[in-house]
């Protein structure tokens, strides 16, 4: 703590300036608080204070506008920033006008002390002017504590030019994300590529990724710009980094490295100036056990991780993000609907595998099928109970359902008492054997291609025949 530091408050809210006065002068400094922007503003003009903590909205200007003033009077002086408007432009506006920190309402006591903390420590603070893109659409949404995390980091990091991983299950909107560092970022005004790593042919992928020269294999008529080159100056979005294949690692790995890479059949060397983003929806960290992920390339990627939380760990944000799609759906030509307060408690208790995706697919169909301009409960719950009854016919989506109810089958059978000690690995032993045994037979025997279907290494796939005793498949025939 820097010792007789001197804190301004400004926040029109008389209980919170008492909170924060009483807490501030118990942990040792000196407060002095107003509710108003133009009392903050003559205190840091006769150069009082050595921190500001500043709200948003107060009844003679908004806190935000003046951030930048005090910044170019004061350089030095660190401002934090609180609101009640929990959405990523507070944040990033926050971030834009220089502010050292966005806190947002309501917070930890003990948060904000160690942000004071921080910022009292902290050295000069470079004042951040850049415009802001108030009239633009919010591209993530939401007001939960999870995605309060989401908005502070994307501020921290949107200019910068760290390689960013972003986690999270599909439908969560890690491309998003992505476009979010890129379009508040010094970056904004060059290109945004992304590419999706699961989408584009293993032998493929490094010509995707680097370009390659006219004739340097049977179909290259033409030379042909790579994602590398169309995206510099920009930032390269590698979508499912994790079905990368182990070739094109190593050259990425050698880009990030050096800075330059050669196109497919190439012989000069290309610099190149690109800003890394990667996401998966795989678990690196065990695809490096597995050995289908070099460990290397994962530090020079993981330098900033994000992680997006799913759906259900935030379903507080999903009125807010059905009231979005409900009026897209409308600006699209669909009539405008509601949803009734049963149907909306229905969608908050759903566990919403497919995030917010799955959400926004349910809400197009929901306004472009019912007759009904009130959505409820009755047809959102037949609308669950369709879902679930595709997904019980599905091979893709069946598969957790038949475990499930042949686990219940196996408890009935036992009246429900606790089996046997080894449960676990029976069962395991039970779903890999006949799923190993055909893909060895899908694959005629290659156990070369069975292990790449599998995302095993080759010496785990031929361990696990021999421990599940599964029959060798030779020229199509046990």
């Amino acid at each position: 703590m820097t010792a007789g530091a001197t804190i301004l408050v400004a926040d029109d809210d008389r209980a919170i300036r008492t909170v924060l006065e009483q807490a501030l002068t118990r942990a040792g400094y000196e407060v002095m608080v107003t509710s108003n922007a133009s009392t903050l503003w003559k205190w840091t003009v006769e150069g009082l204070g050595d921190l500001v903590i500043t709200d948003v909205i107060m009844p003679d200007e908004n806190g935000l506008d003046l951030v930048p003033r005090i910044l170019k009077i004061r350089p030095n002086l660190r401002v934090i920033v609180m609101s009640a408007q929990t959405t990523l432009m507070t944040a990033v506006k926050a971030a834009e006008r220089g502010a050292f920190e966005y806190l947002p309402k309501p917070f930890d006591i003990s948060e904000l002390l160690a942000v004071v903390a921080r910022a009292l420590e902290a050295g000069n603070l470079a004042a951040k002017t850049k415009k802001s893109k108030d009239d633009e659409d919010l591209p993530l949404i939401g007001r939960s504590l999870a995605m309060q995390d989401i908005y502070r980091t994307i501020a921290r990091l949107m200019q910068t030019d760290l390689s960013v991983i972003i986690t999270g299950e599909s439908g969560t909107g890690k491309e998003l994300v992505a476009r979010a560092l890129h379009d508040f970022g010094k970056r904004r005004n060059k290109p945004f590529v992304a590419v999706n790593m699961a989408a584009i042919p293993r032998d493929l992928i490094e010509s995707e990724l680097f370009g390659h020269e006219k004739g340097s294999f049977t179909g290259a008529t033409q030379r042909s710009q790579g994602r590398f080159e169309q995206a510099q100056g920009g930032t390269l979005f590698l979508d499912e980094i994790g079905d990368m294949p182990p070739e094109a690692q190593t050259r990425l790995l050698r880009v990030l490295q050096e800075g330059e890479y050669t196109t497919v059949g190439g012989r000069t060397a290309i610099k190149t100036n690109v800003r890394i983003i990667a996401a998966t929806h795989r678990d690196l960290k065990q695809l490096i056990r597995q050995g289908r992920f070099r460990e290397d390339l994962y530090f020079r990627l993981n330098v900033a991780p994000l992680r997006l939380p799913p759906l259900r760990e935030r379903t507080e944000d999903i009125p807010e993000l059905v009231s979005h799609f409900l009026s897209e759906a409308a600006e699209s030509g669909l009539p405008w609907k509601t949803i009734t307060a049963d149907g909306m408690n229905r969608l908050k208790q759903h566990s919403w595998p497919g995030n917010v995706r799955e959400l926004e697919n349910m809400v197009k169909r929901l306004v472009a099928l019912v007759a009904e301009d009130e959505v409820g409960q009755t047809v959102i719950e037949a609308e669950f109970s369709e879902s679930a009854t595709i997904d019980d016919d599905s091979p893709s989506g069946g598969i957790s359902h038949s475990v499930e109810k042949h686990l219940k089958s196996y408890f009935a059978a036992h009246n429900n008492s606790l089996p046997a000690a080894g449960l676990y690995d029976r069962v395991l032993r039970e779903v890999e054997r006949p799923l190993i045994a055909l893909t060895l037979e899908a694959t005629n025997g290659n156990q070369i291609k069975a292990a790449d279907v599998l995302g095993l290494n080759r010496n785990t796939l031929r361990k696990k025949i021999r421990e599940l005793d599964i029959p060798i498949i030779k020229n199509g025939s046990k």
